[in-house]
């Protein structure tokens, strides 16, 4: 009798917690994955809506009639293109790119595009890995993407290196979006490992933003590299947050649907713990700037708040049921709501009148307190134990990274050296091969 009436009570106990868990789900918002962060400051979010209009500019068919008309003030020069690649040139190893030189921001600017739904060859980029098929500078990285990021360099890196030279003291950006924004966080990566080919390019002069990033680095080099890349999603973008490989994402789309949902459904309850434990999850790259224009149960847009951190755990874990999660993944709307929010930022600076000796002040400020969060990070990093996250420097500052550095492993009992980076000579022995004509084409995996 009394087991007869305790099967009833705990199926109740089993549906009153699947319940919750469904309803928690669909009451997660886009604002709860930033709510704890700081807000960014106009100094630091100033290059992301030029950077959005120089992206835009690679999908433009006539530079000299854009398409899409300029939002902000920036206007872009194209006498100052230094190189435009389309699919034909090259040959479908990596989406269209173009290298901007941009004499009033001193800055050398090398911008990819995302996605094309028409084209072969970015599925091809985009198919081109497994769960832990690539490792990298102990970690792991899209495989395909790595690909793409090792032959634009290898094709450019001539071209960057005399234009660093023409205009010393200038930065170097790298900038894409969605799949170009893969692309460009790996290129960064490999750049900054390789600084030597650059003419000895200072770490700090090389950056990347990553415009509604794709998940392409694990754990560890997101956090990492975040004094380089910057990632900026926009509101409720459903691609930051997809956890499946994309390779199985976009077949899911096109065969059965409901092997998606239920893959993302999987994800879902997957225990943080667990996520954090594995090695091989890749993640939205770098530090994190969350675009914040809607608010719960509002229909209407607000005025878009910026907050910006450099999270370990929470790292936009969850995907956001919203009507917006594919409207928010557009380059255009995410160049207009930047440029809404930073217009919004100078206009709250110049009410309160602040000096330009404060400015500056300020700008210091802002930098120290990025490395002191930087260096929180891969504290919290190897607290959690994340598989093989360094720990920041006893001395020194954090973007000194060298094979000094101390890694702690899966399983390790205590830290230990970790191994010298691969060289650039290295990374294209293991991309590229010679073909019959003495030619350097992709290895085949």
């Amino acid at each position: 009798m009394s087991l007869a009436c305790g099967l009833p009570l705990l199926e109740c106990i089993y549906c009153i917690a699947c319940v919750r868990w469904a309803w928690n789900r669909c009451l997660h918002t886009a604002s709860h994955d930033s709510e704890n962060w700081g807000i960014a400051t106009p100094e630091e979010f100033e290059p992301v809506p030029r950077i959005c209009r120089l992206i835009l500019a690679v999908y433009e068919e006539d530079i000299q009639k854009p398409q899409w008309a300029p939002i902000g003030g920036y206007r872009i020069d194209p006498a100052f293109f230094i190189v435009r690649k389309k699919y034909e040139d090259t040959q479908g190893r990596v989406p269209p790119y173009v290298i901007y030189l941009d004499h009033g921001n001193h800055d050398i600017v090398l911008a990819v595009s995302g996605l094309n739904l028409a084209k072969v060859s970015d599925y091809a980029v985009l198919w081109d890995n497994r769960l832990g098929q690539r490792k990298f500078d102990g970690g792991y990285v899209h495989n395909g993407l790595l690909k793409a990021a090792g032959w634009v360099l290898d094709a450019e890196c001539e071209t960057l290196r005399e234009l660093l030279e023409k205009n010393p003291g200038y930065t170097l950006t790298f900038a894409g979006h969605s799949l170009g924004s893969g692309v460009a966080s790996l290129l960064s990566v490999v750049v900054v490992q390789n600084r030597d080919r650059l003419g000895n390019l200072e770490r700090k002069r090389i950056r990347s933003f990553a415009v509604a990033p794709v998940r392409c680095m694990s754990l560890n080099l997101a956090v990492r590299y975040a004094d380089v890349i910057n990632s900026i999603v926009l509101q409720d973008d459903f691609l930051p947050r997809t956890a499946t490989p994309l390779e199985d994402m976009f077949k899911s789309l096109f065969c059965l649907p409901c092997i998606l949902c239920l893959r993302c459904m999987r994800d879902t309850c997957i225990p943080e713990e667990r996520m954090l434990k594995d090695p091989r999850r890749l993640y939205a790259p770098g530090r994190l700037y969350h675009i914040v224009e809607r608010k719960p149960f509002r229909c209407r847009r607000f005025p878009p708040v910026v907050r910006t951190a450099v999270p370990v755990d929470g790292r936009f874990e969850h995907i956001v049921i919203s009507c917006n999660a594919a409207s928010d993944h557009a380059i255009i709307w995410i160049e207009r709501e930047a440029q809404k929010a930073l217009d919004l930022m100078l206009e709250k600076d110049r009410i309160a009148e602040i000096p330009q000796k404060q400015r500056m002040e300020r700008q210091e400020t802002i930098e120290r307190e990025h490395s002191e969060e930087h260096i929180t990070a891969l504290r919290r990093a190897v607290t959690l134990a994340v598989p093989h996250a360094f720990a920041p420097y006893p001395y020194g500052t954090f973007d000194r990274f060298s094979s000094e550095h101390f890694v702690v492993g899966e399983g390790s009992l205590g830290a230990q050296k970790c191994k010298q980076r691969k060289s650039w000579d290295e990374l294209i022995e293991r991309l590229f091969e010679k073909d019959e004509s003495g030619h350097m084409v992709l290895r085949k995996m």
